[in-house]
């Protein structure tokens, strides 16, 4: 894939109509570099469509993508040496990750407050149980409007979590709380997600450049 840089350029050839988003997904890239930097990590979160789109994030992320990210030889003596056959296998088969949580697969707490309390802030408790200073919070919203991750994205910013927003072209109400807000170039809910995929990808084979190239 070559250096991060190489893999942006790739994308916005195969999809020039991300040109006007270049801005904005260089922006996040360094995000998440920073939050990686520092030890910390990623929370995700969608309804529909977007919610399997934070699935498939936390996927590239959280394993090799388009590298085989093997672990560092100081990692893989830790892990032998209590049990050099236990040990073998895990060192040999695992590989490097980029910790990234998406909040739609949590099923129980998720029920459990949409049922006690407000499904509109089923996300922003979820930021509050694990975020912390430093971490990324990305939510993704054709709209820009789902009460949900309006909710989310203003608590995580509020705790001192950066934030990164996935909408459409108007952006609606997320643009104006989150630090970046990548507006692909569309309106209808199939045509944003069309074009949220090839972004949320090259992010996730940029930032594994960068950490494991």
């Amino acid at each position: 894939m070559g250096n991060p840089m190489s893999i942006f350029e790739g994308l916005i050839d195969r999809y020039p109509v991300l040109k006007e988003c270049k801005d904005d997904i260089l922006n996040a890239y360094e995000i998440l570099v920073e939050c990686y930097q520092n030890g910390n990590k990623v929370l995700i979160a969608g309804n529909g469509g977007s919610a399997a789109d934070a699935e498939h994030i936390v996927g590239e992320l959280m394993k090799g993508f388009m590298k085989r990210r093997e672990l560092s030889d100081a990692t893989k003596e830790l892990i032998m040496r209590r049990d050099a056959s236990l040990g073998g296998i895990l060192a040999e088969k695992l590989q490097g990750a980029l910790p990234a949580i998406a909040l739609t697969s949590q099923s129980s707490i998720f029920t459990a407050f949409v049922n006690d309390v407000d499904a509109d802030l089923v996300f922003a408790q979820q930021v509050l149980g694990y975020g912390k200073p430093g971490d990324v919070f990305i939510g993704l919203t054709t709209s820009g409007n789902s009460p949900n991750i309006i909710f989310a994205a203003y608590l995580a910013s509020a705790l001192g979590i950066k934030t990164i927003g996935f909408t459409g072209k108007s952006g609606g109400k997320l643009k104006d709380l989150c630090d970046v807000t990548i507006r692909v170039p569309a309106d209808s809910t199939p045509r944003v997600q069309e074009l949220h995929l090839p972004v949320y990808h090259a992010l996730c084979a940029m930032v594994e450049e960068h950490f494991f190239g």
